[in-house]
């Protein structure tokens, strides 16, 4: 999955709103308008039947690490306010640097729901997965760790997919 999927499944899941979005992108230290959110969430449609796959699922404004990041920063400071005594503005990681996006949003998703290990495993529960609990702390520990585990997609999809069983109502 790429980080556009991941944010329009984010979005669905929680019900987040286009301009709680473009907030969550100011917090996080980028400026994104109405237009380019839209824009980061919309798929290029091909006419033509003979394009692969791949060149249909690709979005009109692709999302690289470091912006996906910044939402992810920005969300948090959104979910729980900004933190006293501390600067407003996360620190932000090089593109380079983020390799295990799909762990990084687990991490700070958690974060922002104030979730514990427990409701991370009931919400990937009701989608199906039951990674176990050691399992879920290898994938949450920081890179470089000896028992840091790289989140796949299919963890970070059954993640978003419980997160949608859990806080949508419908």
């Amino acid at each position: 999955m790429n980080n556009n999927d991941l944010l329009l499944r984010l979005r669905y899941a929680l019900d987040i709103k286009d301009t709680d979005i473009v907030k969550a992108f100011e917090l996080g230290g980028l400026t994104v308008t109405k237009e380019e959110e839209k824009d980061m969430l919309k798929k290029i449609t091909n006419q033509a039947e003979e394009k692969d796959e791949f060149e249909k699922n690709t979005y009109v404004k692709p999302i690289n690490n470091q912006v996906f990041d910044s939402f992810l920063n920005g969300f948090i400071i959104l979910k729980r306010g900004p933190q006293k005594n501390k600067p407003t503005e996360a620190p932000q990681l090089k593109s380079n640097q983020i390799r295990h996006i799909n762990n990084l949003l687990l991490k700070k998703v958690k974060i922002a729901l104030q979730l514990t290990s427990d409701d991370m495993l009931d919400i990937m529960a009701e989608a199906g997965a039951y990674p176990s609990k050691g399992e879920l702390g290898a994938i949450l520990r920081k890179e470089g760790h000896r028992n840091f585990k790289p989140c796949g997609d299919k963890y970070a999809r059954n993640f978003l997919k419980g997160l949608t069983v859990c806080y949508r109502e419908d």
